[in-house]
């Protein structure tokens, strides 16, 4: 209600216009020195002025004829709750700020505390680490002079060992030497002894000896004489009797005999057997029985039936012509009983040359055998006696003996200008030898790569030379469908877990390979059969 009196709204004076005149009238009288303006007033009225409740009954009056009475006072009624409502506000501002402080206050006691025990537990930690140091110093002081006193110990134990060592040894030397003394001593005076006995019997040792020098002589002219009568009794009692005599040279003579035909008997039966049943060294595969197999397979009956030469062979039409004519021909030569007909097969690696020399034995009812030239080279000065053995083996067979050498040119080559060792060159001698003649017990193929590399005696033994080259575009597609049909199709169709295979057609594909397969021989091609297999595997391991 301040502005009932004139003042404005948070303002402790009056209106600067409005002042008391006894006011002005002190500030008046105050500042003369010695004046009146220091007197106090007589009564607590004397300075009231009067002039604010004149105004605020004026404007009471006003305020009460005004149609906004009401509103006035309600509105001074909400300016008063609004500032007891501030000053609640900030009652409860001061209250949080005590409380704050209060919580702060707490806080940093809370903070000193524990800052102070965890300073306690350090100086706890520090104290307990000191303390224990201190423990393991004197622990170990402890240990250093039991150390010492034990180290002390020891020298004082050892000094007194090897003083009594010293002492022992010195009494064990001193008995040593006063015991070699006695022994020297005594020695001496038995060797006196000996001595003087030995001169006073001298003469009766003499005659001692004499006499067992004479008895000894006696005896063994008393032996050598009876041992004399007897054998001489014996000797003339044996030679006297013709029937002990002739007795006794027909058994010695038998004996000799005996041993003699014993062991070239047995010389001849190992060399019979060798040459019948054994397999020489240089041959590494043969159709033969030979005694490891007699001996694995007792029982064993080889049933060997004519096969066509030409049954799982790819040539060339003009080629297969050529060697039925020669499978025809060696079948009637071995029915016939005649001489065989040598040949050399040349080419590339892997055209069918073993395989064919193979069939052509079974075609003609023979057996064959095979060697490589490369093992001859190795064996030195055996080699004669090995290709000696090789063909005394042949002349066995009874059904004829197809020989093939693999890699013939690696020991028949020329002799004039060709450097080759001594034995290789009496093998070869030895080889043209055997081979001088056609036989009717064997047949000699040879096989090699280079024919031009042949000594010109082994080309006077040659009667057909056939060339196996790589083969055609046909051929090839032959090959590829035959190594399809055995490692892809027939494994696939025929075994217990059949495959599925995909549809496409064979014949393309077989022919498709066929041509990118150009330069490839039938070897090669086998192979690149089996990785079809083997892929085939793989695959069917992964499903």
């Amino acid at each position: 209600m301040s502005w009932l009196f004139g003042w404005r709204k948070g303002s402790g004076t009056p209106p600067a216009g409005e002042e008391h005149p006894g006011a002005a009238a002190d500030e008046g009288s105050g500042g003369a020195p010695g004046g009146q303006g220091d007197k106090k007033p007589g009564d607590k009225w004397s300075n009231f002025d009067p002039t604010g409740l004149e105004r605020a009954a004026r404007a009471a009056r006003e305020l009460d004829k005004s149609r906004h009475a009401k509103e006035a006072l309600d509105l001074a009624r909400m300016q008063e709750q609004t500032v007891q409502l501030e000053h609640q506000s900030k009652v409860k501002e001061y209250e949080a700020a005590l409380e704050q402080l209060k919580g702060e206050q707490i806080q940093l006691q809370g903070e000193e505390r524990r800052k102070t025990l965890a300073e306690e537990t350090k100086q706890n930690q520090a104290r307990a680490q000191y303390q224990d140091k201190l423990a393991r110093q004197r622990y170990d002081d402890q240990l250093r002079q039991q150390q010492f006193l034990n180290e002390e110990n020891l020298r004082k134990q050892e000094e007194s060992v090897l003083k009594q060592e010293a002492m022992r040894k010195a009494t064990i030397e001193h008995e040593m030497d006063l015991r070699h003394k006695n022994d020297l001593l005594r020695v001496e005076a038995e060797a006196k002894a000996r001595a003087q006995v030995e001169r006073e019997n001298a003469d009766l040792i003499r005659e001692q000896i004499r006499l067992k020098a004479a008895e000894h002589r006696q005896t063994v002219l008393e032996s050598i004489k009876t041992a004399g009568a007897v054998f001489g009794e014996g000797f003339k009692a044996f030679v006297s009797d013709w029937d002990k005599l002739t007795a006794t040279v027909a058994g010695l003579t038998l004996l000799a005999v005996g041993v003699y035909s014993a062991r070239n008997a047995t010389a001849v039966a190992g060399r019979y057997i060798e040459a019948r049943l054994g397999k020489p060294s240089l041959v590494r595969e043969t159709s033969r029985l030979t005694v490891t197999e007699a001996i694995k397979h007792p029982v064993k009956v080889k049933l060997s039936r004519p096969q066509d030469a030409l049954e799982g062979v790819v040539l060339s039409a003009a080629l297969e012509e050529r060697v039925r004519d020669i499978a025809i021909a060696t079948r009637n030569t071995r029915q016939n009983r005649g001489l065989y007909r040598n040949i050399l097969m040349y080419g590339p690696p892997g055209t069918g040359k073993t395989l064919f020399a193979k069939k052509l034995a079974l075609h003609s009812g023979m057996d064959y055998a095979i060697m490589t030239g490369g093992d001859v080279a190795p064996m030195g000065h055996d080699g004669v006696t090995a290709m000696h053995k090789v063909f005394d083996w042949a002349n066995t067979s009874r059904r004829g003996l197809l020989l093939f050498v693999d890699e013939a040119d690696a020991f028949l080559r020329k002799r004039a200008t060709e450097k080759i060792s001594e034995d290789l060159r009496a093998t070869l001698n030895a080889f043209l030898y055997r081979t001088g003649e056609q036989s009717n017990k064997f047949m000699l193929v040879l096989a090699s790569n280079q024919p031009e590399q042949f000594d010109w005696a082994i080309n006077d033994r040659i009667d057909e030379i056939v060339n196996f080259a790589l083969p055609g575009l046909e051929e090839r597609e032959r090959l590829v469908r035959l190594y399809f049909d055995k490692f892809v199709l027939g494994p696939a169709t025929a075994g217990r877990q059949r495959l599925k295979l995909a549809q496409f057609d064979y014949g393309l594909k077989c022919s498709d390979i066929a041509k990118r397969a150009d330069g490839m021989s039938g070897r090669e091609i086998s192979k690149l059969g089996v990785a079809w297999q083997v892929s085939r595997k793989v695959c069917q391991h992964k499903i």
